[in-house]
């Protein structure tokens, strides 16, 4: 879906591995696009809609560990492609910012790579799900596997509610989360033009700065 097909519109993700900061870090993005006056749509992967938050929680209970991959993976894909045609396409076509939490990178890292389903099958889906709906900037928020866990299992510790059993990726094993890593890396040199690898070790003010800085990059191109 090429810009000239959506007018304005222009597609933000941001990934990275569990506890690298995305979550913080989008909402700085959005206040601070929306304070200039920008359009901004939210949206979150798996979720963004009320089928895609059913099967968010399905996929993230910590009580459904018999899911196996090749399940996985197809309800990421069922809750993307909701999210793509009930707000995603909708919103670029008005020529709106979309600003996603993951996106097909997650796919393709945590399933295709981690998982051992292989690339040319989450790549056949994204095609088949999302119909051409790609990002115009990805943020990648590096951080390393030590921080990563450490972050994400004190976030856990402060969960209450129905996010309190949302913890099932999180509690992957450590070899897993460096594949996940490792898939990121090879991703983002692929794709040096949609991607801004971003260091996630440092203070959350110096992150967003550079955020703002790729992102105004591409507003500008987007006018």
């Amino acid at each position: 879906m090429s810009m000239t097909d959506r007018a304005s519109g222009l597609f933000i993700t941001f990934e990275g591995i569990d506890g690298c900061g995305k979550s913080t870090q989008m909402k700085l993005l959005v206040e601070r696009l929306r304070s200039a006056g920008h359009d901004v749509v939210e949206t979150v992967e798996p979720g963004g809609t009320s089928v895609g938050g059913q099967i968010r929680r399905v996929l993230l209970d910590a009580r459904n560990q018999e899911i196996s991959p090749t399940t996985e993976l197809f309800l990421y894909f069922a809750s993307r492609a909701q999210n793509v045609d009930e707000v995603i396409r909708p919103a670029l076509e008005e020529g709106r910012i979309v600003i996603s939490d993951r996106y097909t990178d997650s796919t393709m890292v945590y399933q295709g790579v981690a998982r051992g389903l292989g690339e040319r099958v989450v790549a056949d889906l994204h095609r088949l799900a999302c119909r051409g709906v790609d990002p115009d900037l990805t943020i990648y928020l590096d951080i390393d596997l030590e921080t990563s866990l450490a972050r994400a299992a004190s976030r856990n510790e402060k969960l209450t509610g129905d996010e309190a059993v949302e913890t099932r990726m999180d509690e992957q094993s450590v070899e897993f989360y460096g594949k996940v890593r490792e898939g990121y890396a090879l991703l983002a040199g692929r794709e040096p033009g949609r991607f801004c690898v971003i260091d996630g070790g440092r203070g959350v003010a110096s992150i967003a700065d550079d955020i703002w800085t790729a992102v105004s990059a591409r507003i500008g191109d987007a006018r």
